[in-house]
């Protein structure tokens, strides 16, 4: 990448909209400079950029992002950030860990009624032909 791109190019070297570029520009996740009507984006915007887009694959809100962000431009050093991170990360994967534990309840009860709808189909096919035509469904 170059000292600063315009806000095509980032979008193009990101993979990104210019839309959502410009959302998070407008919640202070990046700030260009202008150069005549055009956004310029210093190598300060792309690293902030690749650090939003890694929060958001890991799923933080927006706000996470930007505090992390934040954090790191204002520390002397980056243990505070570090820490700061590893205990978003802990709260993170507490919650994915709990819809993981959702999940598998949630599987298991369709298991479950799969079993039930089909021993209900083979008690079904077992009755007597006579039976089965007496017990159509009304509709």
């Amino acid at each position: 990448m170059s000292e600063t791109q315009t806000i095509t190019e980032l979008a193009r070297d990101f993979g990104v909209t210019t839309r959502a570029i410009r959302y998070w520009e407008s919640h202070g996740l990046v700030s260009p400079a202008r150069e005549g009507g055009n956004r310029v984006y210093s190598k300060r915007d792309q690293a902030r950029l690749k650090l939003a887009l890694r929060g958001k694959r890991l799923g933080l809100s927006l706000a996470e992002i930007k505090d992390l962000i934040d954090m790191y431009d204002k520390a002397r050093d980056e243990s505070s950030q570090l820490l700061s991170f590893l205990d978003v990360l802990a709260q993170r994967r507490a919650a994915l860990e709990q819809q993981r534990n959702d999940i598998q309840a949630v599987l298991k009860e369709i298991a479950r009624f799969e079993r039930q709808c089909r021993e209900l189909l083979r008690s079904e096919e077992a009755r007597p032909e006579a039976n089965r035509r007496r017990r159509k469904p009304s509709r």
